[in-house]
């Protein structure tokens, strides 16, 4: 299975990373993509994607809630960094008017300067997206972004935008919310192929049933694929095979 967003380099996780590491493994994780956040966790997170090459795969981007007054000087050493070092996306950007829409406007204008960085470098974008969907499919919907792709991280949007979203040739990241009881998620994705749909943890945040309360890790996301199996009424080996197709697709098309 490949997890394709979790943030393993956090410090959750140092100082005992070897053993999360082989624990992941055991779990059947093949790969751990990491999205990053802000040009301070870049050094963490290269740092991992160092020193396991083939097991945990690096992005670079500045994460929409780390958007402030100096995100243009973010962004500027980012790209400095993007020129250098090979990597697997762009990631993790995008919009959150969640808590705060006082950068609203710096938010947008980071996640657009980001989407020109991947069609620059023929990478695919890692998008998160919290209370600005809206917003999302306006930008995402301009003429000039008709080739660029990726995954909605943790899609938390209605059946509409799901379409909306798999049609502009995105596919969807599902997490441990799947698993939660009062969650409405299946709903508004039963109609999406599993063929638009990837694995996720989000670790160590969003640990899905019967674990919540305790910090996510990449070795829960069997949990995460068994629900899906179970919700799209297929075997666990064929979910697998798809989503795990599916990533591989963007591993490729990224030169990775």
């Amino acid at each position: 299975m490949i997890d394709t967003h979790a943030h393993l380099y956090d410090p959750i996780f140092k100082d005992e990373i070897e053993i999360h590491v082989s624990d992941i493994k055991a779990a059947g994780v093949s790969e751990v993509w990491l999205p990053n956040c802000d040009l301070a966790s870049w050094g963490q997170l290269v740092e991992l994607a160092n020193a396991f090459p083939e097991f945990a795969l690096p992005m670079i981007g500045l994460h929409p809630t780390y958007v402030k007054e100096n995100y243009q000087i973010e962004l500027a050493a980012l790209a400095k960094i993007l020129a250098e070092q090979k990597v697997l996306a762009i990631g993790e950007i995008g919009l959150d008017y969640y808590w705060d829409t006082t950068y609203k406007a710096e938010q947008i204008h980071a996640f657009e300067t980001q989407c020109h960085w991947a069609m620059d470098n023929k990478l695919w974008i890692d998008v998160h997206c919290r209370k600005a969907y809206s917003d999302l499919l306006l930008l995402l919907k301009k003429s000039e972004y008709a080739n660029l792709s990726g995954i909605i991280h943790c899609f938390s949007g209605d059946a509409r935008e799901a379409k909306t979203l798999v049609d502009l040739g995105f596919m969807l990241g599902i997490g441990g919310v799947i698993t939660y009881k009062n969650t409405t998620l299946f709903n508004d994705i039963k109609e999406i192929p599993l063929t638009n749909i990837v694995l996720e943890t989000d670790a160590p945040y969003l640990t899905p049933v019967p674990y919540r309360g305790q910090p996510n890790s990449p070795k829960y996301i069997p949990l995460i694929a068994q629900k899906l199996a179970d919700l799209y009424e297929v075997s666990i080996e064929e979910l697998i095979q798809i989503t795990d197709a599916n990533a591989n697709r963007l591993k490729v098309a990224s030169g990775y």
